[in-house]
């Protein structure tokens, strides 16, 4: 299977030291943030072509949320988005995650009650969506819409939430975004909501429960994994996660032959 890697704060700074490491520990391609995409372009290029390590998806790296409460912040986001998937596209990227917000609100936290209703939300996120779906389809990328955990978001924290939404507008260019982390606090069950949307399921975020590198926490992979084998999924993996241990090159190298061996017990 596809694995790919986000940075992280031990890789080298120079992006051709950076993603010959990439490589090194056993990716095979990188999920870039947006904003990173679009100061170093050139040098993130010839970096990818001389490693031959293909840039895959773009997470993060935009100014204001597709949910934003702030009108004028969740229209700049979405520019910056759009910017992003049109230079991305010269990199053969495949699409950007996004969530409907992060750190924004919460309803598990005082107050608890947010300044919009549920339906207004809904309509923003639409919206928001509509606008993308065009560019996504102007660019040849798909947008990957990625509920969040009750504590990091309030709109979207179940894959049914996210699908609510991209089957109520037809969008045919948005699909969900999987997190094991973010699905292991919110769904009663990990391969239940893969089974039930397998359509609409077109990108994966890997990590533990606690948040740093698969195969460190107590997370069971195999009921998702096999429902991701069962659906037909052969689209890339993405590991979202912090590192923990001495040498971090090296756990995070041991991390990788850990998930390789759970494709594996899956079926893959």
């Amino acid at each position: 299977m596809i694995l790919l890697t986000q940075d992280k704060p031990f890789f080298p700074s120079n992006f051709d030291e950076k993603f010959e490491l990439i490589k090194k520990i056993g990716f095979d391609g990188y999920e870039i943030d947006g904003g990173i995409l679009l100061k170093h372009f050139s040098e993130i290029e010839l970096a990818s072509k001389k490693n031959q390590l293909p840039i895959m998806t773009i997470c993060g790296g935009y100014h204001g949320w597709i949910g934003d409460f702030n009108d004028e912040l969740r229209k700049n986001g979405l520019n910056e988005i759009k910017t992003m998937l049109e230079i991305g596209k010269k990199l053969g990227i495949k699409g950007i995650v996004l969530p409907a917000a992060w750190g924004m609100f919460s309803k598990r936290l005082p107050p608890m009650i947010p300044p919009r209703s549920d339906q207004e939300d809904i309509n923003v996120l639409t919206d928001s969506l509509k606008f993308l779906d065009e560019v996504a389809e102007k660019t040849s990328t798909t947008i990957y819409l990625e509920p969040l955990n009750r504590y990091e978001d309030h709109m979207l924290n179940h894959i049914s939430d996210a699908a609510k939404i991209i089957e109520g507008a037809k969008f045919k260019h948005v699909k969900i975004c999987y997190d094991f982390f973010h699905m292991n606090i919110e769904e009663s069950k990990m391969d239940t909501p893969i089974e039930d949307y397998s359509k609409l399921i077109g990108h994966i975020h890997l990590a533990s429960s606690h948040r740093y590198q698969p195969g460190t926490g107590h997370l069971d992979y195999q009921p998702g994994l096999k429902a991701l084998k069962k659906i037909g999924y052969n689209d890339a993996f993405a590991f979202e996660c912090r590192v923990s241990g001495d040498d971090l090159v090296e756990e995070y190298r041991k991390s990788v032959l850990f998930i390789r061996q759970e494709f594996i017990k899956a079926g893959f």
